[in-house]
């Protein structure tokens, strides 16, 4: 460094050691940096923590500036569910209709079947937990009508309590480039959830539960391993990175904090971590009261309301839907992906099984287990033991896997993409293919990767990909 600025006069021995003295702190911030992991993309990150006892900001960053939610939005789907709950027009017993248009929402999903039934506390939780793009639309459809109405009380009840830069497009938060929120906005709707609602708001603190048989995972990895945490909500797409709204409680002091645009699921975790950490000891023990204005009640959702007859999805829509579900291979059965799931699908069943938080002793509060169902979008990678399931058959045979089935081409391309940004060692040898089929009047894409040398190396592929949330069928070719 000395040899550097050798020769530049003009520093003099003052204006050298403040240069060096700068670029030491320079360093200092680099190596910090370093150590704490890049939690986020630049274009995309903002942040924010709330003492929910006082209203305080204790920490902000661009939590003004646009941002998409992604799953985030079903906090809003939630929000007036409760509401509809606490006013006595629902119950938690209430069956809900599955619609066409539900049925074939893009993954993350519970394989809803057209035509079928849903418990509130069902779909409820498999918001909570799976984040279930289809059961957020059949919350929608039959407290709305329809899913677009439903996006519009969403908006309307978001400026009543006071997020006043969201607008919302879809109870999902399925990509659309018009469904815009903050962090400040998303903070608020957290403390509004736990304020109004706190009867309900203890769901966002379900880790699993058992559905038709069938355990369904939580996507919020700090439950049960930061201690205080208590939810509430993780969402991903692409154009939004890795998001995340949290509540803490220690000692009589509350936080919530949202962390948005995070380059991956465990940067987005540690992030939030690191801000709940820091912060929890600068909150207040007093609380200030009701601090977050309440809907009116013309937005409490009224009784169901028959399902919309339009937007009617179009029958490729629906064929895709089916599609997914229900595949033929080489072999004498026929395999249906959703069948553990919808066996039941109409027949009375018990409440489901219930795991809620409770904070557990580990070594590394953000470690993951292999076996743990990770939140859609999450890159998680198996390292390159996983990458030995695609073994060297050619594209043209052995056994491939099917993960989706669109009506267009360009769905078809874009669920390889998403496949292969989660999992991006273990099918870095495998072919990506797009097979059109006529279904009836429809023409479908599959989604398929090809190149995987026998049946147990392709059901192994299948078994890592559904941790990421995929839908997957090893198939003869």
């Amino acid at each position: 460094m000395d040899f550097m600025l050798q020769g530049t006069k003009p520093f003099g021995r003052l204006g050298l050691r403040a240069v060096r003295n700068a670029l030491a702190g320079l360093m200092v911030v680099a190596a910090v940096s370093g150590a704490t992991t890049v939690v986020a993309h630049a274009a995309k990150y903002a942040a924010i923590v709330v003492d929910a006892n006082t209203g305080k900001v204790l920490h902000a960053k661009n939590a003004d500036s646009p941002r998409y939610p992604a799953s985030l939005t079903k906090m809003m789907t939630l929000y007036l569910l409760f509401g509809a709950l606490d006013s006595g027009k629902l119950t938690m017993d209430t069956r809900l209709k599955v619609s066409a248009f539900a049925a074939a929402q893009s993954p993350t999903k519970l394989g809803l079947k057209v035509g079928s039934t849903i418990s509130v506390r069902e779909a409820m939780l498999g918001l909570i937990t799976k984040s279930a793009n289809d059961a957020a639309v059949v919350i929608a459809e039959n407290l709305a009508g329809s899913e677009s109405a439903f996006a519009k009380r969403m908006t309307s009840t978001a400026r009543r309590i006071g997020m006043t830069n969201t607008t919302f497009r879809n109870a999902s938060g399925l990509p659309n480039p018009g469904q815009v929120s903050t962090a400040r906005d998303m903070a608020t709707l957290g403390r509004a959830l736990a304020e109004h609602y706190p009867e309900y708001y203890k769901y966002f603190s379900t880790r699993s539960f058992v559905f038709r048989g069938r355990t369904i995972n939580g996507h919020n990895n700090l439950l049960g391993r930061v201690d205080g945490v208590d939810g509430i909500k993780t969402g991903y797409i692409r154009a939004s990175g890795f998001n995340l709204v949290s509540s803490m409680r220690r000692n009589g002091r509350h936080l919530v904090a949202t962390v948005i645009g995070g380059t991956s699921g465990r940067a987005r975790d540690a992030q939030m971590q690191a801000l709940l950490e820091q912060y929890i000891g600068k909150a207040s023990r007093r609380s200030g009261g009701a601090l977050i204005a309440r809907a009116g009640q013309e937005d409490a959702a009224p009784a169901l309301l028959a399902l919309a007859p339009s937007p009617r999805p179009r029958p490729e829509l629906v064929a895709a839907a089916e599609e997914v579900g229900s595949i033929v291979a080489d072999e004498p059965e026929t395999v249906d992906v959703y069948d553990a799931v919808v066996a039941a699908e109409d027949k009375p069943v018990a409440d489901p099984k219930v795991v809620t938080a409770s904070v557990v002793p580990v070594a590394n509060p953000l470690a993951r287990n292999d076996d743990e169902e990770i939140a859609q979008g999450d890159i998680d990678d198996g390292g390159a033991a996983d990458a030995a399931a695609i073994m060297t058959a050619s594209a043209d045979s052995g056994w491939k896997i099917q993960i989706a089935a669109s009506p267009t081409a360009a769905g078809a391309d874009s669920m390889l993409d998403k496949a292969r940004a989660a999992a991006p060692q273990l099918l870095a040898q495998a072919v990506p293919q797009v097979e059109t089929v006529k279904k009836g009047k429809s023409t479908l894409y599959r989604a398929r990767f090809a190149g995987f040398s026998d049946k147990d190396a392709a059901w192994a592929a299948c078994g890592k990909l559904e941790k990421h949330d995929f839908s997957c069928l090893a198939i003869r070719r």
